[in-house]
């Protein structure tokens, strides 16, 4: 006779496997102390003042509920970043306050629910944290294996299953949503496979219903203006297209400022062959970051953005004399039609505005063409 169950015919007792996520066995967890330390007789640790178990689990129901609207929040920040796409001011104002909106209120029922775990389900107790050598003695880590253990009982994530669970399904969206973000690295999907042409071109190039120039108008009054009329040395002007006055989507990149000069006050930096009677036309949109630059200096022919101080010389091509900004404003070609008002001869040779990522291939395509859009 022996005691071993494999010689007596004795099936072989084995713990079943634990998956992850799941509560610990009776017995496995009988190891963890409880928030009262009192369910497996664990001597109370001096010092610990723990919850009303009452008011805990209240406490418990409240944070559950904050880590589920954490994952509701979180969802519809994903279903908000695929249902409103950008393209116009509307539309990009939409995405920002649903994005936004669902963002901040994952993250603050999250933070809250978190909150109300430590301060009203964990016990309260002081801690005195007392000098040692560095090299820590076999006692204390297995003093600190405790403290784990005693925290892990303490905090509830064993014993409390509802918060356990929605804690991980508050989390889980949270991790998938910068995954989703790196989708604004491609340029190549659709709608973003029309990108280029919406950033790199402006309603100047197009025509009229009769196949004619547009012409600029006076913004807020939308009077077209005769050159003949745009003769004091030093005037300044802000235009935009005709038939677009209204259109705020066209006017964030269309928008134009007319400078009238003397023919001998302008540099080799703007281009004699797209001005009109010392009439030059510069994008109003401040190549820093987008900013109206339509503050000017008579004196010193200067361009000034009020946002960050940018500087253009708009006698020499509107070239960068001072500020963060990097480029100079576009120049747009002008003429006049048969009447003697002032119209747009094409688009702007380069983008307007702060700089995207395809804007050097457009350039590029420009000093190809020999300086044409």
């Amino acid at each position: 006779m022996t005691d071993n169950e494999h010689e007596t015919g004795q099936p072989e007792r084995r713990a079943p496997a634990r998956v992850v996520g799941t509560p610990l066995s009776d017995a496995a967890a009988s190891a963890l102390p409880d928030a009262a330390g009192e369910d497996h007789d664990v001597p109370a640790v001096p010092g610990v003042v723990p919850q009303d178990e009452r008011k805990a689990r209240r406490a418990e129901r409240i944070a559950a509920l904050c880590f589920t609207l954490a994952f509701a929040a979180l969802v519809a920040f994903l279903v908000a970043y695929v249902r409103f796409q950008v393209g116009g001011l509307s539309a990009t104002g939409v995405s920002h306050v649903a994005l936004g909106g669902t963002l901040t209120l994952a993250l603050v029922t999250l933070a809250a629910g978190i909150v109300i775990w430590v301060r009203q389900i964990m016990p309260k107790y002081e801690l005195v944290q007392q000098r040692h050598p560095m090299a820590s003695p076999e006692e204390v880590r297995a003093e600190v294996a405790d403290t784990f253990v005693r925290g892990a009982g303490e905090s509830g994530i064993v014993k409390r299953r509802l918060l356990r669970r929605t804690l991980l399904l508050a989390a889980a969206p949270l991790g998938l949503a910068p995954l989703v973000l790196l989708r604004d690295l491609d340029s190549t999907g659709v709608p973003a496979a029309r990108l280029h042409r919406r950033l790199g071109h402006t309603v100047w190039g197009e025509k009229t219903k009769d196949g004619k120039p547009l012409r600029l108008v006076v913004e807020g009054t939308g009077q077209p203006i005769r050159a003949a009329d745009f003769n004091s040395p030093g005037g300044i002007l802000s235009v935009v297209p005709q038939g677009y006055e209204h259109d705020l989507n066209v006017l964030a990149k269309a928008t134009v400022i007319l400078v009238k000069f003397r023919p001998e006050e302008l540099k080799s930096g703007t281009n004699p062959n797209w001005t009109h009677d010392g009439i030059v036309a510069y994008s109003k949109i401040c190549t820093h970051v987008g900013c109206p630059a339509a503050l000017y200096e008579q004196t010193t022919h200067h361009i000034l953005c009020p946002c960050h101080q940018s500087t253009f010389d708009a006698a020499d091509g509107a070239r960068v004399v001072f500020g963060p900004a990097a480029r100079p404003l576009p120049q747009l070609p002008i003429g006049v039609d048969e009447q003697g008002y002032l119209i747009a001869l094409g688009d702007f040779p380069t983008p307007v505005g702060p700089s995207y990522w395809e804007r050097g291939d457009a350039e590029a395509r420009v000093r190809e063409n020999g300086g044409h859009s």
